[in-house]
């Protein structure tokens, strides 16, 4: 990626958080936001960002600031770029403008991938002069760690694309997933939209409160889904029988608690007892929850890379 123009556009934490991983593998990179201020703030995320990797990936070079080039002009931005990462809040209606607007300053051949949470790249893509180009890059945060990438065709993407974005997330050292058609969301987010349901459902019927769930969570399936996914934990439950064993025997059991999962609705109040939930847990949380969580993410992603090599 050595002489790899990289566009992009937001400079958020998103934005700055891709920033900072293309930069640690050699490309250069131009970072648009249209506020000056977010600019000037995305520097420190990038530097801390940096630090993270190198953290991770001791091989890696100090940060050549030299190829950081930050500006609130869209045409310098996108000059002779080769990758577009859009990083524009997940509202149709603004990234329609913005793209609209770079489709001005780059070449038709040249990729755009939406970070985008839940919308479709057919939603983003329409009215477009070169809708084929257009694609879901989906990072999860923060993106210079956490591997996942899911990139998602819409409908008048260019099939070749996606093999494409498929090596240029690889060679970033991304795990990419490709979901076999779209869906809001796509496969990360519907996960997390159906466990946070539920979360929100036992907190509103009282059944148990913010910190419990969160300890639950870390302390138990958390545990294993850093390692391996819903499916294959089920199948290793199933003993000697496996997958077909346990859904034969404890299938039964998945429908009971499905019937009685409830529906979750982000009231006033629910809203209130959500946030007054976490305030009370963040009280008693001896560390910076952030810090502790890349501080974790870097030591367990060394440890799954350890393992691998131990196969």
């Amino acid at each position: 990626m050595a002489r790899l123009r990289v566009t992009c556009l937001g400079a958020g934490t998103i934005g700055a958080s891709w920033a900072a991983l293309f930069l640690s593998r050699g490309a250069y990179v131009a970072l648009y936001d249209p506020e000056p201020e977010r600019l000037i703030q995305a520097k420190a995320i990038i530097a801390a960002a940096y630090d993270d990797i190198r953290a991770l990936h001791p091989e890696c070079a100090e940060c050549d600031w030299s190829k950081l080039h930050m500006t609130n002009m869209l045409s310098e931005a996108c000059q002779s770029s080769d990758w577009v990462q859009e990083n524009a809040p997940d509202r149709l209606e603004v990234k329609h403008a913005l793209l609209r607007e770079v489709e001005g300053f780059v070449d038709k051949e040249t990729p755009i991938a939406s970070s985008t949470t839940a919308l479709l790249a057919s939603e983003i893509q329409n009215g477009m002069s070169y809708p084929a180009r257009v694609i879901v890059g989906h990072p999860f945060n923060p993106p210079h760690l956490i591997p996942l990438v899911e990139v998602v065709a819409g409908e008048l993407t260019d099939p070749a694309l996606i093999q494409r974005a498929r090596s240029f997330y690889e060679a970033l050292g991304k795990e990419v997933v490709v979901p076999l058609k779209e869906a809001r969301g796509h496969i990360a987010n519907r996960l997390n939209a159906a466990l946070f349901r539920e979360v929100v459902h036992m907190v509103a019927s009282g059944i148990a409160t913010v910190e419990e769930i969160d300890r639950a969570m870390v302390h138990g399936p958390g545990l294993r889904w850093a390692f391996l996914g819903p499916n294959l934990v089920y199948h290793l439950g199933g003993g000697e029988g496996g997958y077909a064993h346990y859904l034969t025997h404890l299938g039964p059991s998945q429908e009971t608690r499905w019937r009685e999962l409830g529906e979750a609705e982000l009231s006033e109040s629910v809203r209130k007892d959500l946030v007054q939930g976490l305030e009370k847990a963040l009280v008693h949380l001896p560390y910076d929850a952030r810090a502790y969580r890349d501080a974790g993410l870097i030591s367990l992603l060394k440890l799954k890379a350890s393992l691998k090599t131990q196969r």
